[in-house]
């Protein structure tokens, strides 16, 4: 007879295969690699994947500025105005970068220049970007 507490355990551990398929995820957010996460999006891994740091693969694409990524993502569920751990948004990342085509393709799906904590648009005012200031502001 097996131990059933052993068994709860195990099948709460994530498998090792599972981390590096995610491992392997985030880095392609990070990298740009719209071709793959598309791959996988549509395949059914949820668009709204987080790190251990509340990231989604989102943030990651817009924070290292890779529009078709961004894009690729958003078309496919990811949550345009969804806040890291720290309270961030892919749209205050991706104004902190100054990552203008990100910062469109958000906008374009509806990003919300007042989410997160500092918001996209306090973000833009903070580091004296005014040409992101008149994108956030727009009607």
């Amino acid at each position: 007879m097996t131990d059933p507490t052993a068994q709860d355990h195990a099948a709460a551990q994530p498998d090792a295969e599972v981390i590096a398929l995610a491992g392997r995820l985030f880095d392609a957010a990070r990298t740009g690699d719209a071709a793959l996460l598309a791959a996988y999006l549509d395949a059914g891994t949820p668009a709204n994947l987080t790190n251990d740091r509340g990231d989604t693969l989102l943030m990651l694409a817009a924070y290292h500025g890779h529009a078709a990524a961004v894009t690729a993502l958003l078309e496919r569920g990811a949550d345009a105005d969804r806040a890291n751990d720290r309270g961030q948004t892919p749209l205050a990342g991706a104004v902190f970068k100054g990552a203008t085509e990100v910062v469109d393709a958000l906008l374009a799906h509806g990003a919300d220049p007042l989410a997160g904590a500092p918001s996209a648009l306090d973000a833009a005012r903070m580091f004296g970007k005014d040409d992101l200031v008149a994108r956030l502001t727009r009607p």
